[in-house]
């Protein structure tokens, strides 16, 4: 059973990539996008089928704080260049953006396998990536596929994405009988993604805000059955509190962590709620290395930690992984060439990221921002 322990903690801004949110019309025991062109039903005999959506008054377009994505500009082309150019068209585009589909390996999938086939989606996974049995698919235009209400007692088929978000769990390489944190788990794909890729001795999904971590519950009851449900445990901590009581408790941890998320914070609507971002984001530096520091802590010696973002700022990205680097002499950064390699016909990856990898978005390609980096403690 999921046990949640509680605890105060500080706030933090986050968001991880994946999403189970759209604007949504009920549909049955599906729902789908008022923006859609076709929908996929479920008829009352669990049958597939295709159907024109109808014609229904779409919700306001979403605002674009002028004073982040001024600041964005600045930071950005400098540390960028011409990729932010294309990167920026795709944030400014919401109607472009991209969604993967992994599925639900504890589902009936045979016949929803069939349909996206039939549709044009692949698959992004390939076996030379080491993903188990995780399965993603993807369309190579955009598509906004039905998004699926949580059931109590019944498991969803898919879990939609950003499919670059897989990336910071191809490259944590969970194996079975893995001891593993998810410290900053909310809403959960990743957990899940883990949960997909294999069976875990045990993992530990952390979330520190109480509505989040009811969220991330949520999630997990969604798409994992019961038997596996007894190596799940759920917190609600501070995930820097996890040094002092967890030292060399797991073999991989995954920090992904809070961050100034670009993809939300562009659409925050008031100046006023823009300019508290901005003051917020000067402060989430300090606190990415010492999340990731706590991270180095709870790794066992030979363990690995994988740090993800969702945004494109170099400060949070390679700047957080150096510092906490140099104070660390024992843990070693990995190379992920051979994983940008086995995904450079999906996604766009940033050419000057000496710590890591950085997915930008582009179009065709709208897949990002992501940034991961892996570390191993010796």
């Amino acid at each position: 059973m999921f046990m949640p322990v509680c605890w105060r903690c500080a706030h933090s801004f986050k968001w991880n990539g994946f999403s189970n949110v759209l604007h949504v019309t009920s549909l049955g025991c599906l729902s789908y996008s008022t923006t859609d062109r076709k929908i996929l039903e479920f008829d009352s005999s669990a049958n597939l089928r295709i159907g024109q959506s109808k014609k229904v008054k779409s919700s306001s377009r979403r605002q674009v704080c002028h004073l982040v994505l001024e600041h964005f500009d600045k930071q950005y082309k400098e540390e960028l260049g011409q990729l932010w150019t294309k990167a920026r068209a795709v944030l400014l585009d919401p109607q472009c953006w991209q969604y993967g589909l992994m599925l639900n390996r504890f589902s009936k999938l045979d016949e929803l396998s069939h349909f996206l086939q039939v549709q044009g989606f692949s698959s992004l996974l390939s076996q030379e990536c080491g993903s188990g049995s995780l399965r993603c698919m993807v369309h190579h235009t955009q598509n906004r596929f039905p998004s699926q209400k949580h059931q109590p007692g019944h498991l969803k088929q898919y879990y939609l994405l950003n499919a670059a978000s897989l990336l910071p769990v191809l490259a944590l390489g969970v194996q079975d009988g893995d001891r593993v944190l998810d410290m900053c788990s909310a809403p959960g794909g990743k957990a899940v993604a883990i949960l997909q890729s294999c069976t875990p001795g045990q993992l530990h999904c952390n979330e520190w805000d109480s509505e989040r971590r009811r969220w991330l519950q949520q999630t997990l009851e969604s798409f994992i059955p019961q038997p596996l449900k007894d190596a799940i445990r759920v917190f609600n901590l501070d995930g820097r509190v996890f040094r002092q009581n967890e030292e060399g408790a797991y073999d991989k941890v995954l920090v992904d962590a809070p961050c100034s998320n670009d993809r939300s914070w562009l659409y925050t609507g008031q100046p006023e709620q823009g300019a508290l971002f901005l003051q917020e984001r000067a402060k989430l530096p300090e606190l990415q290395k010492e999340l990731l520091s706590s991270a180095l802590v709870t790794v066992r010696p030979g363990g690995v930690v994988v740090y993800s973002t969702c945004t494109l700022s170099r400060a949070e990205n390679d700047a957080v992984v150096e510092g906490v680097l140099t104070s660390w002499p024992n843990v070693q950064l990995q190379d992920l060439g051979r994983l940008a390699r086995t995904f450079s016909h999906r996604f766009t990856f940033a050419p000057d990221c000496p710590y890591g990898l950085l997915v930008v978005p582009e179009e065709g390609r709208t897949w990002g921002p992501m940034f991961l980096a892996k570390m191993k403690k010796h």
